[in-house]
């Protein structure tokens, strides 16, 4: 049987005009209406449309209802039982699940003749079960909307049937206008809604289309009913790719098409809606294409390029809708609805430059979020620092990671190649700040790492010396000496740093060197007089603030001197080491890189530092008011890779040592969390309890990096030296970095190439496997090519170039590899890797005082084996740090069931 319908349609269409969709005269029943979705959405709909909806059902709840504030909605337990009590409806919309949604439409429909729609939210429903529906309706006289659909909303009837149309407030977004909308994504439909009002426009009808494999109701049902709907003058169609409903449509009235998906070309799986996967010739393209041959454009409509005509404009952001549509509808002598409300620029609630100076077109405004979200916005503003989550990390890491292809590792997120060209006390601080510091912060690092290293007079020296003379090694000299800095030998700076953050935390300090009224803060500072203050005046305190307010200026660091001076009093040194090292992390702690327990801890790391390089150097070149020669006044402003420089060699290094040193440093930095010296870090971290984080002790961790370092790790960098020496030593060579030393490196290459490949044969014809190789050539990564490159060396070596630097021994490494080629020691030329570049800069740097006889090779040993920790103190600081601010309890253990035993 046929039921005629409207337009002359081939099938059933019932609706003539869009302001028959949605009307004050529907009355609506709702099929589970109190499962999940629905008795959160259904109170709305009924509010909004004045109480349209007389009944809903759920097997085994009558008597059950849903209270509303227009009232209850009774619920029975089926469309029979709600009629018997008197209901009369002509709408269903039903919530059932998938396997449900075929019979619930057909309850409707045998027992309500006067039914003439049905609205269908439910996603998924099968193509079979769709059909069928589809049929049922057709023969009834009933319109289908859906599958997966929100529904349908009239902003001049004030009426919402079904879904989420307008959201949990739709008379915000559904304002009365002239804008019809057809959708196939529910959330959208609002959305464009929303949109369309920053340009002055209003809709009459909304209509959720779904996105289903079938669209029961499409979008030609819809144009005929817009074309015939006095109140609209112009539609917006939303289209995602799949099916042909939008082929060959055509209107009266302009229209704004908005197609998107055009990524869904290339999936052969549906991805999001269930109908949204293009078959044959009706992806995104294809529907794009159909527009444009309509509209009569060429090109689709961005705000750079606004291509329309009165006929209308395509789209593919649906930002470009509201105008788009004013073009078109300007073109047609028609003007916005009312005046425009608000905006689409984009309004942030938050934001965070991360210290960048950005540009004005991309440094977004922050503006005030609306209420709740401003109150709670303003509670997290007031949560300081970072606060990172306590996850387990053993074998990982927030600080550190080695990248398996390149072997470069990085630490806080910055190549050790880029850190290289970074001086040591820049790095120093970067470890434990994540972010290098500025000129002026370098230059007051300095000053206070300098005014603890001499250690003089000092239990710390003491100690080291002890040990020293015991025969111990470089880590285990340090070691003892760092057991002394403990937490009440930096108690009192951490005070002081604990109290400057309590004063200005809430502040809007981002940098320190700007200018700010302390008044307030000067105020509350009483209660903090005992940190800040001295009994008396000491010299080295005096000289170090006359070298800190000569670098710059620094809020903090003039407050305690400030306060100092308000009491007649003498500023501590605890005071001044806080106040610097808040000013170096303050803009960290504030853009939320680190904590406020990682900044209040900065001062103790710092006398860790200066330990450990002081110790290095013999208490015979340490005195009251000079270390290693160089009078306490002028060591305040030495750069401190300068004074670890002095501490190993006792003497000044040229400008071209300084730098390669400093690039020593940067590359010794970190190897990742594997490493062992980063497993004792950690795991002293990880035994003190890190989520306790005032528990953990800091020099405590950093001899648990000292103690996981030895002659195997940490003091192997002495074999290639070993091995240069061996060959270099009777070659009259009077400095490595002479171009001109007049030896044939590739002789001597070859000597020693073909030397090792008579030791190598005759080691494999005994079974030797074991044999010794030649130390810094080959890698295990970077291998297999006809010629071999290391990429760290490659890159150490371009910069040494860059600066006109030479390095004899370096240059006969690679002479070397070339020759156990020629050789036929190796199939392929070899890699110089990274090691070798550690060892021939620090063989550069003793060189001359090796000839001279002032170095013995013990001594080379010892040095190379204290360069190594300077550099890796740098990467373990970080790992605590990082270990104490994200780490577990004893999460660095082994499992049980991990471990074997060994027979």
């Amino acid at each position: 049987m046929h039921v005629k319908g409207v337009g002359g349609f081939p099938y059933y269409v019932g609706i003539n005009s869009l302001s028959e969709l949605a009307t004050k005269d529907d009355r609506v029943v709702v099929l589970n209406i109190l499962g999940k979705e629905s008795s959160t959405v259904t109170p709305i709909s009924h509010e909004y449309s004045g109480g349209n909806i007389v009944f809903g059902t759920g097997p085994g709840k009558a008597g059950k209802s849903l209270p509303t504030k227009a009232g209850k909605i009774p619920v029975y337990n089926s469309i029979k039982e709600g009629m018997e009590a008197g209901h009369k409806f002509n709408v269903v919309v039903v919530y059932l699940p998938p396997s449900g949604v075929k019979d619930g439409v057909a309850e409707a429909v045998r027992a309500n003749p006067d039914l003439n729609k049905a609205i269908v939210l439910t996603e998924k429903v099968s193509v079979k079960d769709a059909r069928i529906m589809r049929a049922i309706c057709q023969t009834n006289g009933v319109d289908l909307f859906g599958g997966n659909c929100l529904g349908l909303a009239d902003a001049w009837n004030h009426v919402r049937i079904g879904g989420a149309l307008g959201g949990s407030h739709p008379e915000e977004s559904l304002i009365k206008g002239s804008v019809a909308l057809f959708s196939n994504s529910g959330n959208f439909t609002t959305t464009i809604a929303v949109y369309l009002t920053t340009a002055g426009w209003g809709t009459t009808t909304s209509v959720s289309s779904g996105k289903d494999v079938y669209i029961q109701y499409g979008p030609k049902e819809f144009l005929h009913a817009f074309d015939n709907d006095d109140r609209s003058k112009v539609a917006v169609l939303y289209s995602e790719p799949g099916g042909y409903y939008e082929y060959g449509l055509k209107s009266d009235k302009p229209m704004v098409a908005c197609v998107v998906g055009r990524w869904k070309a290339r999936l052969t799986k549906a991805c999001g809606h269930a109908g949204s996967l293009a078959g044959s010739g009706d992806d995104a393209f294809a529907k794009e294409k159909w527009f444009m041959d309509y509209f009569g454009v060429e090109d689709i409509y961005t705000p750079e390029r606004p291509v329309f005509s009165k006929k209308g404009a395509l789209v593919t952001n649906i930002a470009h809708i509201p105008e788009a549509l004013t073009h078109v509808m300007d073109a047609n002598g028609i003007k916005p609805d009312f005046e425009p409300k608000g905006s689409l620029a984009l309004k942030c609630w938050m934001g965070n430059n991360q210290g960048l100076k950005l540009p004005k077109e991309l440094d977004v405004p922050i503006v005030e979020a609306i209420n709740p979200y401003n109150e709670q916005i303003q509670a997290l503003d007031r949560q300081i620092g970072a606060q990172f989550p306590r996850e387990t990390l053993k074998d990982a890491s927030g600080a550190s990671m080695m990248d398996p292809k390149t072997q470069v590792s990085r630490i806080n997120n910055v190549s050790i190649l880029d850190a290289s060209k970074k001086t040591f006390e820049a790095n120093l601080a970067f470890a434990l700040t994540r972010q290098h510091p500025s000129e002026y912060g370098e230059k007051i690092a300095n000053i206070v790492l300098n005014a603890y290293v001499n250690q003089h007079g000092q239990a710390t020296l003491a100690a080291a010396e002890a040990s020293r003379a015991a025969g111990n090694s470089p880590n285990t000299v340090v070691a003892s000496a760092v057991g002394i800095v403990g937490k009440k030998t930096a108690q009192k700076a951490m005070d002081c740093a604990k109290a400057l953050l309590e004063l200005f935390q809430f502040t809007s300090i981002l940098d320190p060197s700007e200018k700010f009224d302390t008044a307030e803060q000067m105020r509350e500072a009483e209660k903090y007089k005992d940190a800040f203050l001295a009994d008396k005046e000491h010299a080295c305190v005096t000289k170090a603030a006359d070298a800190l307010n000569k670098a710059g200026d620094s809020v903090f660091i003039k407050f305690v001197q400030d306060f100092a001076k308000q009491h007649k009093g003498n500023v501590s040194h605890d005071a001044l080491l806080a106040a610097t090292w808040v000013t170096l992390g303050w803009n960290s702690l504030k853009t939320k890189k680190i904590s406020k327990d990682t900044l209040v801890r900065l001062p103790w790391y710092s006398l860790v530092y200066s330990t450990i390089v002081g110790v290095t150097a013999p208490a015979s070149r340490q005195e009251e008011g000079s270390f290693c020669g160089v009078k306490t006044e002028d060591l305040l402003t030495n750069s401190f890779t300068k004074t670890a420089f002095l501490a190993l060699l006792g003497r000044q290094p040229s400008d071209a040592e300084l730098f390669e040193f400093q690039v020593l440093l940067g590359l010794i930095i970190t190897n990742g969390p594997g490493t062992i010296s980063a497993q004792g870090a950690k795991g002293a971290v990880s035994a003190d309890g890190p989520e306790q984080p005032d528990r953990v002790q800091v020099n405590k961790c950093i001899i648990g990096f000292l103690t996981h370092t030895g002659f195997a790790h940490g003091g192997n960098g002495y074999e290639a030296a070993a091995f240069l020496i061996d060959k270099f030593k009777d070659k009259n060579l009077k400095s490595a970095d002479d171009k001109n030393h007049g030896i044939d490196l590739d002789k001597i290459a070859m000597e020693v190439a073909k030397e090792y490949a008579a030791y190598k044969g005759e080691q494999k014809a005994i079974g030797n496997l074991d044999y010794a190789k030649i130390p810094c050539v080959n890698h295990p990564i970077f291998k297999g090519k006809d010629v071999n490159m290391d990429p760290r060396e490659e890159f150490v070596r371009g910069l040494f170039e860059e600066k006109g630097l030479n390095n004899v021994f370096l240059d006969f490494y690679h002479s070397l590899v070339n020759a156990l080629f020629k050789a036929k020691v190796s199939k392929n030329v070899y890699c110089v890797n990274i090691d070798a570049v550690i060892a021939v800069i620090l063989l550069k740097v003793v060189w001359p005082d090796f000839m001279a006889g002032k170095l013995k090779e013990e001594d080379i040993e010892s040095s190379s084996f204290a360069t190594f920790l300077f550099g890796r103190m740098i990467g373990c600081a970080a790992e605590i740090a990082d270990h104490t601010s994200r780490g577990k309890n004893m999460d660095t253990r082994t499992p049980a069931s991990k471990c074997s035993y060994v027979g």
